[in-house]
């Protein structure tokens, strides 16, 4: 298939993994370089308990969708960082899809599995539509943006709007799930302007539960859809981690994960052994990739690995120069890797020559090679 983006038409797990039933917990044997495209399926709930399986084991730590910034690329780089981690597409709007054809939209390359395809929008018929489109595409989690608090989201009715609407989210989750074998998903805020998150959140994962969803992403912050631009509301509403940790122990059997704030692995490793199931990382994963993701597949996830982030620019020079073959420009790939050595000797260097460098016309992979050979000059100085 090469190195290049591809439609991919399966839905990829690791070759092998074991279980260790008296712990509850899924094992992954070391990947290999055989991998094999089999449907995975979200986890199964017996009880109180949530059974896992391959893709509700990535979940453990998830690097959030962001606009602009989740592209194919990005998810390539994250991938060879961290074997383990669930990544997740920007959002990709129903209408996009399934009115105007945009099925380009849904390429990636097969190495970045497990993968999520977030989608936007409100209309059950076209969510569910949408949502056979990616799971077609073979993508192993369709997730439903109730989170993002952009205007341009809110005029279409997409995002953390929703949050005002819990009937009309579970009819689309109820939909897309009769449409996919897949999973489906949700990312929420814990309200929206002046609602009460202790009384709005209890009552939309009530919904949302009863309409099939079983595991959902709280971003544990309100969201203000006026008054704020979207920067802000990342950043201005206060955090509430205590009510996320509440609806876990009100819904012990869905699969709740946390997002907002997290900056590194200790406090990724706080939240889960608080009792949550997940933790999304965003913005610290993607301006210090290898800060968070380098080490997340031993820390997180009990597998251990021997590469350091000079391996990974050295891994990325094959995709990046299919990438120039295919007609596309160096910097659309290394935009996404100026973070990879923050706070290390040499950083300062690797972004300057990366971002003079990189949009040049004609520029390669020698330009990145310049960069990662000023870094190893500078830390052994």
């Amino acid at each position: 298939m090469g190195i290049a983006l591809s439609y991919v038409h399966a839905v990829y797990v690791t070759s092998v993994r074991e279980w260790t039933a008296d712990q509850g917990v899924l094992h992954p044997v070391p990947p290999d370089s055989t991998r094999h495209f089999l449907t995975a399926t979200g986890g199964a709930q017996t009880g109180d308990q949530i059974v896992p399986t391959p893709v509700t084991h990535a979940a453990r730590l998830s690097v959030a969708p962001m606009m602009d910034w989740t592209d194919a690329r990005c998810r390539y780089l994250h991938r060879l960082i961290s074997r383990e981690t669930l990544l997740y597409t920007e959002m990709v709007t129903a209408p996009a899809l399934v009115r105007g054809g945009a099925l380009h939209l849904l390429e990636y390359h097969p190495e970045e599995h497990p993968v999520a395809l977030q989608l936007g929008g409100s209309d059950p018929v076209e969510l569910a539509q949408a949502a056979k489109l990616g799971a077609q595409a073979g993508y192993d989690e369709i997730n439903l943006n109730c989170g993002c608090p952009s205007d341009r989201v809110q005029s279409g009715t997409f995002g953390a709007v929703l949050m005002k609407h819990p009937e009309l989210v579970a009819d689309c989750v109820a939909a897309m799930g009769e449409a996919v074998d897949v999973e489906v998903t949700v990312k929420c805020r814990i309200g929206v302007d002046d609602q009460d998150p202790e009384v709005v959140l209890p009552e939309f994962l009530t919904r949302i539960d009863a309409a099939g969803v079983k595991r959902v992403t709280i971003h544990a912050r309100k969201a203000w859809l006026q008054g704020l631009s979207p920067k802000e509301n990342r950043d201005v509403p206060p955090l509430d981690y205590d009510l996320v940790k509440r609806m876990k122990q009100q819904f012990p059997h869905l699969h709740i994960s946390i997002n907002g704030g997290i900056a590194d692995l200790d406090t990724a490793e706080a939240l889960l052994n608080s009792g949550l199931d997940g933790v999304m990382i965003g913005r610290a994963a993607y301006h210090q990739p290898w800060d968070i993701l380098g080490t997340a597949d031993a820390r997180i996830f009990g597998v251990a690995g021997e590469q350091n982030a000079e391996d990974i620019v050295r891994q990325m020079l094959p995709f990046i120069e299919a990438h120039i073959e295919d007609g596309g420009k160096l910097h659309q790939v290394t935009r996404h890797m100026l973070g990879l050595f923050a706070g290390r000797p040499g950083a300062r260097r690797w972004r300057q020559i990366l971002s003079t460098g990189a949009t040049r016309k004609g520029a390669g992979t020698d330009v990145v090679e310049e960069a990662l050979g000023a870094v190893t000059t500078e830390q052994a100085a």
